[in-house]
């Protein structure tokens, strides 16, 4: 079955500055669009959405200018922004005016709590709904309330959970991430990301019935139409790689039926991010 990834992640070091790669050196080199494909086509993957990488701030439009115009199966992206700015109506504005951005993305899971609270981060947010575009919320299990908030404040807004709320799938801490999730899963402007959950297990041995409960609640929370996958490549190179973590949802919605999977693995992700695939 074929496979929209709306997680993918490029490092490109000579074009832009990745800040945080310096303390991560596991990750410190380039991952081109032509490494991943290399690895994908051969799983299924035939469509990605480029994830923003967190790069230096001056640098977020020309990142999202350069891996809107990659092609080879990347249909869309979504840019970096500082909702916590003054100046954000207008970089959302320019970024809506290219039909390739589909989303914005604000990294709240190494920033402080009290970001996403802000008044003017919300009132920022609410601005995406008249320009179509969608909002990824990347927090902590722990910041999973803030989530709550973020998208209680922007009804209309569509916002969609990366990573399974970045539980604790090393020392199985499914509470209380399982009730927070139900929690933010009673919003139906909330979708959610398979995603990322090998990158919190055992490094080294991790296991699928390590990751099982999680993906599970998660599906279970959202319901088969709220959920999309992604591959988190290349952070899934710390734990795997991005065939093992094929594989591993493979053999984790087993059980599920074939609209079930068509619905996780494309059809969702086509629909929610209005991709052209």
């Amino acid at each position: 079955m074929r496979i929209v990834d709306t997680h993918l992640h490029l490092v490109y070091q000579e074009r832009f500055r990745y800040p945080w790669l310096a303390g991560a050196p596991s990750l410190n080199r380039n991952f081109t669009l032509a490494d991943y494909l290399a690895e994908a086509k051969p799983l299924g993957i035939e469509a990605m959405l480029h994830m923003e990488v967190d790069v230096a701030e001056p640098d977020m439009e020309a990142e999202t200018a350069f891996v809107t115009s990659l092609g080879e199966g990347v249909v869309g992206a979504i840019a970096a922004c500082r909702p916590e700015h003054a100046d954000f109506p207008e970089l959302a504005e320019r970024y809506a005016a290219n039909p390739r951005v589909k989303g914005l993305r604000r990294i709240l899971h190494e920033s402080p709590d009290e970001l996403g609270r802000r008044p003017i981060f919300q009132d920022n947010i609410r601005r995406l709904a008249p320009l179509g575009l969608t909002f990824d919320l990347c927090v902590l299990a722990r910041q999973l309330p803030i989530a709550v908030e973020i998208a209680r404040a922007a009804p209309d807004v569509q916002f969609i959970l990366d990573h399974c709320g970045v539980p604790n799938v090393k020392d199985q801490a499914l509470d209380p991430w399982r009730a927070d999730m139900t929690a933010l899963a009673e919003l139906p402007n909330v979708a959610a990301k398979i995603s990322g959950v090998i990158a919190y297990g055992d490094p080294e041995h991790w296991k699928v019935a390590d990751l099982r409960p999680f993906v599970e609640h998660t599906i279970e929370a959202f319901g088969w139409d709220r959920v999309v996958w992604g591959s988190d490549f290349p952070v899934c190179t710390l734990t795997a790689n991005l065939t093992r973590w094929v594989e591993a949802t493979h053999e984790i919605i087993a059980g599920a039926s074939e609209p079930e999977k068509a619905k996780l693995l494309h059809a969702n992700a086509e629909r929610i991010y209005r991709l052209a695939v």
